[in-house]
């Protein structure tokens, strides 16, 4: 199991924090604009507590993703009350999100799709000759999983997936077209690794080391660990393919 952490370490609570402590400098300044003469507007408020939010999230050190959005919630929140939005399509927008997106703030590991020149690669690097086993950690959607169970139809390729919404609707497709692929709801970090002939990842950078951890617990000598985009955090005996021209390079290493 990871080891556990304190929730201030959590990404999103941070986010959180980093909001609500914006608001008093914002606040002092707007008091010192109004004692000079200088009322600031409503949009203006906003545009200042998103600024110095996002700085403080980069002096923070988190992900780049957090900026943009640190940046927009104040806009987007006066938005909203400025369109007066009725309060049951914020909840609803919060649990579809949630469906989405679920344990993200706990794995840091958002929604990352592949394409379909990573999953032919990736294909070119499996054994010839005889059935594997497959299984694709943060599957999403499902094309990866959908893919190399066309391919190798003689395998079984398995794709499992924490957030429900996209394990659903990996779950869907399969049923749709008649796929041999096989989806599960759950934790990568439950299964044994030592099951599988390939693990195919795509996570992010504050996930590797405990995925290259749980690896070399758990893989057997010969078989195959892929990451795309986020490099396997190991000095040799990694194989690095560029699947498109000025795409992220697949990393593979062989156990």
């Amino acid at each position: 199991m990871p080891p556990k952490r304190s929730p201030l370490k959590i990404p999103a609570l941070q986010a959180l924090l980093v909001q609500a402590g914006a608001l008093l400098p914002c606040a002092a300044l707007a008091v010192a604009a109004d004692a000079a003469g200088v009322g600031l507007t409503l949009l203006h408020a906003a545009l200042l507590q998103g600024v110095l939010a996002a700085a403080l999230s980069w002096k923070l050190g988190l992900a780049r993703w957090w900026l943009p959005i640190q940046l927009l919630f104040p806009l987007a929140l006066l938005a909203g009350l400025a369109l007066r939005l009725p309060p049951w399509l914020a909840g609803l927008a919060f649990l579809v999100l949630l469906g989405w997106y679920w344990s993200t703030y706990r794995t840091q590991v958002p929604y990352y799709p592949s394409n379909r020149h990573v999953w032919q690669a990736v294909l070119a690097q499996l054994p010839q000759g005889r059935a594997l086993r497959v299984i694709d950690i943060g599957s999403g959607l499902g094309g990866f999983t959908l893919h190399l169970a066309t391919a190798r139809a003689e395998s079984e390729i398995t794709g499992i997936e924490l957030a429900p919404v996209p394990w659903l609707v990996s779950r869907l497709r399969a049923a749709l077209t008649g796929s041999r692929a096989r989806f599960v709801r759950g934790d990568y970090e439950q299964l044994n690794f030592a099951d599988y002939d390939l693990v195919f990842a795509y996570l992010s950078p504050a996930a590797m080391p405990a995925l290259w951890r749980k690896a070399q617990r758990e893989m057997r000598p010969g078989t195959l660990l892929a990451s795309y985009e986020f490099e396997i955090p190991v000095a040799n005996g990694v194989k690095t393919i560029l699947t498109t021209e000025g795409g992220p390079p697949l990393y593979i290493r062989e156990i």
